[in-house]
């Protein structure tokens, strides 16, 4: 399979996080240009091949400024990779008006706000992957505005498959199951025992990028709008 990115530049948001930088990471060893976005860089290290961005990506303004970096110093764009994203751990009787907004702003509005950028920006062969979740089909207690952020990032995914077809642009979702990251870990439900996990059910962020990388590539180009499930078959037991 020919994975090669030499030449070319993706942006990756939530690159400072588990996922986010194994992306990066993987991106990177595959000889493409990396912009880092995160809301902070300070253990982001920079070099010739790689720009970090400080990016709140709640903020419209900085998503705005990002993309002006990212082509200021690399002069194109090739990839994007949506990975940032937040979850707020509440019954949904507690959850009010700011904690809707702040999370849908995070994890659905800003990936289609950087989507936006990427149709007006990329040549064809470009390429969009959405890091969703199986939160998106099959939830638990607790986490409603994160599953329904993740089930509408899914949507988006296919409406931009759909409006990308003709400008030559693939878009496609990944929806990781549990993943070894600090996100996982921190998880109340998990330490309350609402949601148990087999330890054998838990994958790597480095599966994630291998996936991302995949779909970016011209090794799957005739792939859009589809939803990859990358769960160690989690979902398909429950």
């Amino acid at each position: 399979m020919v994975t090669d990115f030499d030449g070319k530049v993706a942006l990756v948001t939530g690159a400072a996080g588990g996922i986010g930088g194994a992306v990066a990471a993987a991106f990177r060893a595959e000889g493409a240009r990396v912009a880092m976005v995160d809301r902070t860089v300070a253990g982001l290290t920079p070099d010739e091949g790689t720009l970090p961005i400080a990016c709140d990506v709640a903020d419209p303004a900085r998503i705005d400024a990002a993309i002006s970096e990212t082509l200021a110093r690399f002069g194109q764009l090739d990839v994007l990779v949506n990975v940032a994203g937040i979850m707020i751990y509440k019954p949904i009787v507690d959850q009010d008006a700011a904690d809707w907004h702040r999370l849908l702003a995070i994890n659905l509005v800003a990936p289609a706000l950087f989507t936006g950028h990427a149709l007006r920006h990329m040549p064809r062969g470009g390429a969009i992957v959405n890091v969703a979740s199986i939160h998106a089909h099959r939830t638990s207690a607790e986490v409603a505005s994160y599953a329904a952020s993740k089930a509408a990032l899914v949507s988006l995914t296919r409406s931009t498959a759909i409006e990308g077809q003709a400008r030559g642009i693939r878009c496609n979702a990944i929806l990781p199951g549990a993943i070894d990251t600090p996100l996982l870990h921190a998880s109340p439900n998990i330490a309350s025992g609402i949601e148990v996990i087999d330890p054998a059910d838990i994958g790597r962020p480095q599966d994630v990028a291998a996936l991302a990388v995949f779909l970016a590539s011209d090794a799957a180009r005739f792939v859009t709008g589809a939803e990859l499930v990358a769960d160690g078959g989690r979902l398909g037991r429950l």
